[in-house]
C-alpha cells in the first residue's frame, strides 16, 4: 500500500506448486479467480469490477495471461512456482468491502484475495506491507512467529474469514468466558475505554452462556466509527462493526451499539458454528442458496435483544417494548401476507439488498420476522416444558449434533426436529403457518401462558387513511411508495408523482394536517403532475389500518402465568 491517498491496494500473490493437482494444468494453463460475494452478506457484489493491472510471472519470465469470464484470469503457464501481480481499487468503507485511504486501510478478504479452485484447502500466509507511517494491524489471524507484519490462514476459507484493519487505530482489550479479546477502534477517541471494555465483556459472556463453550482461543472487535454507521459482518473469530462517531455519547445509540455487538458476537455459533447446509463450504462464484436465513440473521436478532435483557443492559420493560415494535413493524407491513419468511430467505440474493419503490408491498425481512418467531419459539418452548426448556437448548442440540459431531450444517427438517424434540410435542402448524405460509400469527396463543397479551392501541381511532409515502424537497411534495390496497394504490397513484392539491388546496409539506380534515369514507380530489402533464385522481379514504400494538399483562394472571413469566424474563447468572 504505497499511496494509500489513491485508493488502491497492491497485491502480489505467490503460488507453490501450483501446477500439482490442478486439472487444466495438463492444458498449459491455470484458472485464477476472485469471489463473486463475501459469506454474511448474500448479494452478488462483483468484486472483480475494482481489479486492475493484471499480470503473472513464472520466476522473472512474464507468462502469458487473459481475462476470461468476470472474475476469472486464465495464466498460461505450467511452472510450479507463480506470482500474481494485481491492484485493488478500494474506497468503499461498509463491512462488506474494502477501504483504504491516507487515514488508514480495511482488508475484507474476498473483495481482495484471489483463489485457485485446487489450492483453497492449503495453507495460506499473508505478509502486509503497511504505508510507512502505519504502526498497527489488528486481524483474526494468528502472527507467525518472528516475522514482521506476518500471517497464516490454515485454508482460503480462513483467509477470507478473518478481515484486517492496518493504521494507527486505538487499542484495548479484556478477557470474557477466559478468551483473551481485542477492540481496534478506528476513529475519534470519544469513549472510556474502562467503560466499553467492562459492557462489552457483560454482553460477550451473556452471550457464551446460551451454548455454553467457546469456540475461539482469541477474538478480534474492529470497530470503525463513521459518520452514518453501517452495521456488522460476523466472522470466525472477529467482527466488523460500523457505529456512528457519536454513539458512546447517546445514551439510545450506545445501546443500539452494544445490541450490534451481541448480534455480532452471538453469530460465533450461530452461522459460523451453527449453520445451515447450505452456508459452507462455500461456493465463491455462485448464490449459495437456503430457507434458513431466518434461523441465521432473524433468531441472531432475537438474541442480540434477549442478551442485553438479560445482562442487565435492558430493562424487562424495554425489551417487552422492543419485542412490541418488532411486531408492530411485522403486522404493519403488507408485504408480510405476501411473502414468507423462507421465501424471504430464499430471495435475499435478489431482494433483500435491493429494495424498491414496491418492497413494502411484497417483502418481509428475514430479520425481522425472523426475530419475532425466534422470540415465539421460545416461549412455545418455555410453555410447552413448564419453563424447563427454552430455545437455547435448541441451539446447544443443533452444536453438539451437527457442529461438534457431523462437522456440517443442518437442513430445513432437521432443524424443525431440533425444536420439536426439545419442545417434547410436533410443530408443523407452526412451520407451515409461519415459516412456510404466511398466515396471521396468533401472537396471544403464545402470550397468554406467560400472563400477557397483544393490543392495538389504535384500534378505536378513525383518522383518514391514504396510504402513500411522500417526501418533500424543493418545494415539492412527491409520492415514494404506494401501500397495497390503500385508497392511493387502488386509485391509481403512482410513486414520482407530485402531489399538487387536495380539494383545490395546494400541498406542500403539510399532508398529514390536511388530512386530519377528513373522515374515513370521504371522497377527496388529488391534482397530481405526472411526466409533466396533470391529472386528477378520486380516492374514497379509508380508516387508517396501520396497528398500533402495546404488550400488556392479562386481567388477574393465574400463579401459574406469573410463575412462567418470572422463568422467562430472568437476569444473568440465573
Amino acid at each position: 500500500m504505497p499511496e494509500p491517498q489513491t485508493h488502491y491496494f497492491v497485491v502480489e500473490m505467490r503460488i507453490s506448486g501450483a501446477a500439482a493437482g490442478a486439472k487444466t494444468s495438463s492444458n498449459g494453463y491455470l484458472d485464477v479467480k476472485m469471489p463473486v460475494w463475501t459469506p454474511g452478506s448474500y448479494l452478488i457484489r462483483e468484486y472483480a469490477r475494482n481489479v486492475e493491472g493484471f499480470r503473472a510471472t513464472a520466476g522473472s519470465q512474464p507468462v502469458r495471461s487473459e481475462k476470461i469470464r468476470k472474475n476469472t484470469w486464465r495464466v498460461y503457464s505450467t511452472a510450479d512456482q507463480l506470482s500474481i501481480y494485481y491492484k485493488v481499487y478500494a474506497y468503499e468503507l461498509s463491512v462488506r468491502t474494502s477501504f483504504i485511504d491516507a487515514s488508514h486501510g480495511y482488508l475484507n478478504g474476498a473483495s481482495v484475495f484471489m483463489y485457485l479452485d485446487h489450492l483453497r484447502s492449503q495453507p495460506h500466509r499473508l505478509v502486509i506491507q503497511p504505508y510507512k507511517d502505519w504502526k498497527k494491524i489488528a486481524t483474526g489471524l494468528p502472527a507467525v512467529p518472528d516475522q514482521s507484519n506476518t500471517y497464516e490462514a490454515a485454508d482460503y476459507d480462513v483467509l477470507v474469514d478473518s478481515p484486517v484493519e492496518i493504521g494507527n487505530h486505538h487499542t484495548f482489550s479484556f478477557t470474557a468466558a477466559g478468551v483473551p479479546h481485542t477492540v481496534a477502534m478506528y476513529g475519534d477517541n470519544v469513549y472510556d475505554d474502562a467503560k466499553l471494555a467492562d459492557d462489552m465483556k457483560r454482553v460477550c459472556e451473556e452471550t457464551y452462556r446460551v451454548i455454553g463453550e467457546h469456540p475461539c482461543q482469541d477474538y478480534t472487535f474492529i470497530i470503525h466509527q463513521t459518520p452514518t454507521g453501517g452495521g456488522g459482518l460476523e466472522h470466525a473469530n472477529s467482527t466488523t462493526l460500523q457505529v456512528t462517531r457519536n454513539a458512546f455519547l447517546n445514551g439510545k445509540l450506545y445501546q443500539d451499539f452494544l445490541s450490534l455487538v451481541a448480534h455480532e458476537y452471538f453469530h460465533l455459533w450461530n452461522v459460523k458454528r451453527i449453520r445451515p447446509k447450505a452456508l459452507g463450504p462455500f461456493d465463491y462464484e455462485n448464490e449459495n442458496y437456503t430457507h434458513l436465513l431466518w434461523v441465521a440473521e432473524g433468531i441472531t436478532s432475537f438474541y442480540q435483544t434477549a442478551i442485553l435483557q438479560r445482562s442487565g443492559l435492558m430493562t424487562s420493560d424495554a425489551y417487552l417494548r422492543s419485542f412490541t415494535g418488532e411486531i408492530t413493524g411485522i403486522e404493519n407491513l403488507p408485504g408480510n401476507r405476501v411473502q414468507s419468511v423462507a421465501e424471504s430467505s430464499l430471495d435475499a440474493w435478489i431482494k433483500y439488498y435491493r429494495p424498491n419503490e414496491n418492497s413494502v408491498n411484497s417483502t418481509v425481512s428475514y430479520y425481522s420476522k425472523g426475530s419475532v418467531l425466534g422470540g415465539l419459539l421460545n416461549l412455545a418452548i418455555l410453555t410447552s416444558t413448564n419453563g424447563q426448556k427454552k430455545l437455547d437448548d435448541v441451539l446447544r442440540l443443533l452444536y453438539i449434533t451437527y457442529y461438534k459431531k457431523e462437522k456440517r450444517g443442518f437442513t430445513d427438517d432437521e432443524f424443525q426436529a431440533a425444536v420439536e424434540k426439545i419442545a417434547g410435542k410436533k410443530m408443523d402448524d407452526f412451520f407451515q403457518k409461519y415459516v412456510f405460509g404466511t398466515e396471521k400469527i396468533d401472537y396471544n396463543g403464545f402470550l397468554n401462558p406467560v400472563g400477557l397479551q397483544l393490543v392495538d392501541a389504535s384500534a378505536s381511532k378513525q383518522d383518514a387513511y391514504l396510504g402513500a409515502m411522500t417526501r418533500f424537497a424543493d418545494g415539492r411534495l412527491t409520492v415514494t411508495s404506494v401501500r397495497r390496497d390503500s385508497p392511493a394504490w387502488t386509485s391509481g397513484l403512482n410513486v414520482n408523482d407530485e402531489l399538487i392539491s387536495i380539494d383545490n388546496l395546494r400541498v406542500s409539506n403539510d399532508l398529514d394536517r390536511m388530512l386530519d380534515n377528513y373522515h374515513p369514507g370521504q371522497t377527496i380530489s388529488v391534482l397530481v403532475s405526472r411526466s409533466g402533464q396533470t391529472k386528477t385522481l378520486s380516492m374514497q379514504l379509508i380508516g387508517n389500518p396501520l396497528a398500533a400494538y402495546r404488550i400488556q399483562p392479562v386481567a388477574s394472571p393465574t400463579p401459574e402465568q406469573m410463575s412462567l413469566y418470572k422463568k422467562w424474563l430472568l437476569v444473568a447468572g440465573n
